[in-house]
């Protein structure tokens, strides 16, 4: 049965290694589980199928059994009465519905093992679809958590490189800031004002006055 040959192959697919190799995980995780349960229900209504064609066959089989029986004491009666003609027909019938009962007891032989088929098919689904939840469930879980961790390495990378560069900017601005107060103080001091100007003429004629009162006395030290 096709059916049966699709319940065989989910059956036999390793749904771990599917997830763990989909581009999608939880997309294929939640594809396969609604697959399960469809194959699940299909093969619930195959087996209710089976199990009421089991029965309808046991019964046609007890009828042809019957009636078997029936013919066969109505062929006593008829021999009990001498009447040969009819006990033959009567054999006759009984034959007949014993070869009919045979062939039922094959149908319902082969359709037990059928139905028995489907149940253990149903049963094995029914377990493989609990199993698949669970799986998808912890794998889909891993999936995420892998997902945020992965966020959040790249939010704190992110972060990092931006606490660098906001490091490198202040030391930089201090650099800077530095450079200018420097370069400013040594602008203040090799600039004269003109207080200093004047300042300096001063001393300047004060030295010259003091030289020529030294000169103007160097004759009388003599």
């Amino acid at each position: 049965m096709a059916l049966l040959e699709r319940v065989g192959t989910l059956l036999r697919a390793n749904i771990n290694d599917l997830i763990e190799k989909a581009e999608d995980p939880e997309k294929l995780a939640k594809q396969l589980v609604l697959d399960m349960e469809n194959q699940l229900l299909q093969v619930k209504t195959q087996v209710a199928i089976a199990i009421a064609d089991q029965h309808l066959l046991q019964k046609k089989l007890k009828e042809h059994e019957d009636a078997m029986n029936q013919w066969s004491r109505k062929a006593e009666l008829a021999v009990q009465k001498q009447q040969d003609d009819l006990a033959r027909a009567a054999l006759q019938r009984s034959l007949s519905s014993q070869q009919l009962a045979a062939g039922f007891a094959q149908q319902v032989e082969d359709q037990t093992a059928e139905t028995e088929t489907l149940r253990n098919a149903f049963a094995s689904l029914q377990q493989k679809l609990h199993e698949t939840r669970a799986a998808c469930e912890m794998l889909i879980a891993q999936h995420r958590r892998a997902r945020t961790v992965g966020k959040a390495h790249a939010a704190r990378t992110i972060v990092a490189s931006q606490q660098k560069s906001a490091t490198l900017n202040r030391l930089r601005s201090t650099i800077q800031q530095k450079e200018a107060t420097n370069a400013a103080s040594h602008m203040i001091l090799e600039s004269e004002t003109l207080e200093d100007r004047f300042s300096t003429l001063e001393r300047e004629d004060q030295i010259e006055r003091l030289l020529e009162d030294l000169k103007s006395r160097q004759p009388r030290l003599a």
